[in-house]
């Protein structure tokens, strides 16, 4: 079920990985600077990014060096610490540094402040800007002869604890867009493609589809594939989640970027560059971590009025005390501290750095988030509809059961004669069988004049002897008498062995219900989350899946279109519904949940009509994603409580409140309150990583 079209030029693939690392690292740096960070378009490289921490690290580092005899030097902290030190030019001297760290250590923040001006939304650059530019102004024409206190140490203290909140927030950044570097350096740069019987080695932007191509033991897979010969195990989890390596063998799809075991494999080449399954992931990911979700534009929104509010409460501060008579230097002061303390810096960051760890998570984990609003509104989900075949289920029928008429013929000797006609045929009945037969060792026979009867069974020739594996609807229309027949007891599938036109018994094939389902149920069931089984099969075998699951109903005998229905019936009932089905003949319901939750997709992560898609058929990766999203919600929430709440207190403390009670907050105490607010947003948004999922 691909819905992405396969264009030929697009086979030719470009050199992925070096695109894909540009894209996210311009992807990263726009995501930074979304959450406030510095201004500046134009080219984004990954180099680029590593070099603006770089220089921002370098400025920090001048800086502070500057910083310390500006500070020794300050009239202020003299009087502060009770210590005097008589320099000669002390005040000239301070004027030089200052200088330097204003127009060096504050250049970012500078150009910052005419970025935003010129784009018309006056942000955190804004905020930073003004109140360094007055606090050099103004201390500058102290130095050529206005009387007042100089404001040069809070000026550097200011710049070097801003610079070093942007580093941190920057590398923060950065970090959350590693677990996607992770899966772009995991596509090797060459692949042994096998041409004229020889093996060349080639880059594998040159592979195209349908080459025949070598991986060896411990290699990585170039590009998506179906296995030609050779057998061997491969580690995928850094692609799906699942720690458990795979067993490949002839006709296995594998995946390009997954890790070869010891074996050797020939693998034909299916899909290359855009189509690939890395890049499909990679593509999801970018697009979930860009998509903006409620939560985002409630941050974009409170981070615009902060802004108006703090430029209105910095001149409406120097306003206020003026008018009450204070000296301008004090009202100055207050205005450039009610200014620093209000930069909604933490809140610019609180939002993003959650999005990028949790796609990048639960990425990592299998769970691939197409739309970021339904997997933040998983926390809101009273209802699950499961979809049973291949999710509760494993979807591939197992032998449970050998029964034979008569003494007369063994069961080995049945299942060793169906086999022989079953290996003609791919339907799930005859893998089951063949699985059984091979996993008791038996030699499955040649045989001959094989022949398919629609809806009815298969026929051949095994040994020089009539066999025919059918099902009940064979028996009727030839009114074959069976004795004691109990295969239509129970929940399962039963064909008959007929042997020379005789039965000589049945056997029953059961679809397994996956070891993880019932753990599932179980955690959706203590978060109080209602589950439905929603099958196409009959009531008996609905019944009996879900008793034995233990869930809070089923609904039986729904045809594909009929799902849909039951969505609505559900949410007309104020219900806030998932649904979980593999995205095909799900399509319409997926689309109509609240939620959609493709489950299955392996390797086609193109599941259009889902919001989520879960890369393993792992039931419990349901219960972990409503768990994760309810977690990722928390965080983000936490986060917007503690940047919105901390400039809630501080402001009016800054302003000068409760000055007639001794208690007020200078700009260096503001500053460093205003950076320690967004390095404990960006730790708060790094826990997440420790959510189980």
């Amino acid at each position: 079920m691909d819905h992405t079209h396969h264009h030929p030029e697009e086979h030719h693939a470009h050199s992925t990985a070096g695109k894909l690392k540009t894209d996210l690292a311009e992807k990263t740096v726009h995501a930074h600077e979304k959450a406030g960070g510095h201004a500046g378009h134009g080219e984004h490289g990954h180099d680029h990014h590593a070099m603006r921490i770089d220089d921002f690290k370098k400025r920090f580092w001048i800086s502070l060096a500057l910083s310390i005899p500006v500070i020794v030097l300050s009239p202020m902290v003299q009087h502060i610490l009770g210590y005097t030190l008589d320099v000669p030019y002390a005040m000239y001297i301070a004027f030089v540094l200052s200088s330097v760290i204003f127009f060096y250590g504050g250049w970012p923040f500078l150009t910052g402040l005419l970025d935003e001006v010129k784009r018309g939304s006056p942000g955190m650059m804004t905020l930073i800007g003004v109140a360094i530019s007055v606090a050099y102004v103004y201390s500058t024409a102290i130095v050529f002869g206005l009387k007042g206190m100089d404001f040069f140490w809070e000026l550097a203290t200011l710049i070097v604890i801003m610079l070093l909140g942007h580093w941190i927030e920057m590398k923060s950044v950065m970090g959350a867009s590693k677990a996607l570097e992770l899966l772009v350096s995991m596509m090797p740069s060459e692949a042994h493609v096998i041409r004229n019987g020889q093996m060349v080695n080639i880059p594998i932007a040159e592979l195209q589809k349908d080459d025949l191509i070598q991986v060896k033991p411990g290699e990585k897979v170039p590009a998506d594939g179906l296995v030609e010969s050779g057998e061997s195990y491969l580690n995928e989890s850094m692609l799906t989640g699942e720690s458990k390596p795979a067993q490949k063998v002839q006709g296995d799809k594998v995946i390009g970027g997954s890790i070869n075991g010891n074996g050797s494999l020939q693998v034909r080449v299916q899909n290359t560059g855009k189509d690939s399954y890395l890049n499909k992931v990679i593509n999801l990911i970018q697009e979930a971590q860009k998509t903006k979700s409620e939560t985002q534009n409630l941050a974009d929104k409170a981070a615009k009025w902060l802004t108006y509010i703090a430029l209105f409460a910095g001149f409406g501060t120097l306003a206020v005390w003026l008018l009450m008579g204070a000296e301008f230097a004090f009202a100055l002061e207050r205005m450039v501290t009610v200014m620093v303390i209000s930069c909604p810096h933490a809140l610019g960051l609180a939002v993003p750095l959650v999005v990028a760890i949790s796609t990048a998570v639960s990425a990592r984990n299998g769970l691939l988030i197409r739309n970021r609003t339904a997997f933040e509104n998983s926390r809101r989900i009273t209802t699950i509809i499961f979809d049973k075949t291949g999710t509760l289920t494993k979807g591939s029928h197992e032998v449970a059961e050998v029964v034979t008429f008569s003494n007369n013929i063994s069961e080995t000797e049945m299942l060793r004669l169906a086999a022989g006609v079953e290996q003609h045929s791919e339907h799930y009945i005859s893998q089951g069988i063949l699985r059984k037969a091979k996993e008791q060792n038996i030699l499955v026979p040649a045989s001959e004049n094989f022949n398919y009867l629609p809806g009815k069974g298969l026929e051949g020739t095994v040994e020089g002897r009539d066999v025919k594996v059918v099902g009940p609807n064979y028996l009727e229309e030839f009114k074959v008498e069976v004795p004691q027949n109990k295969a239509e007891e129970g929940v399962e599938t039963a064909v008959y062995v007929l042997v020379d036109q005789q039965p000589v018994g049945y056997i029953k094939l059961r679809d397994q219900i996956r070891e993880e389902s019932a753990t599932a149920i179980k955690v959706l069931k203590e978060n109080g989350i209602k589950n439905l089984l929603l099958t196409g099969d009959n009531e008996r075998v609905a019944k009996s899946v879900s008793e034995k699951l233990q869930m809070d109903g089923f609904l039986a005998n729904v045809l594909p279109h009929q799902k849909q229905e039951k969505v609505k019936e559900l949410q007309a009932k104020n219900e806030f519904v998932a649904m979980t089905g593999d995205g095909v003949n799900d399509a319409p319901a997926l689309a109509q949940a609240d939620v959609g939750i493709a489950v299955g997709s392996g390797t086609d992560v193109a599941a259009e009509t889902a919001d989520i898609i879960l890369v393993n058929s792992n039931p419990q990766d349901i219960a972990s994603l409503i768990l994760f999203g309810k977690a990722t919600y928390r965080k983000m929430i936490q986060n917007l409580i503690w940047a919105t709440g901390y400039n809630v207190v501080a402001l009016p403390l800054a302003a000068g409140v409760l000055y007639n009670w001794g208690i007020m907050i200078s700009p260096a105490v503001g500053a460093v309150l205003m950076s320690l607010s967004t390095i404990i947003v960006a730790i708060n948004a790094q826990l997440l990583r420790r959510e189980v999922i």
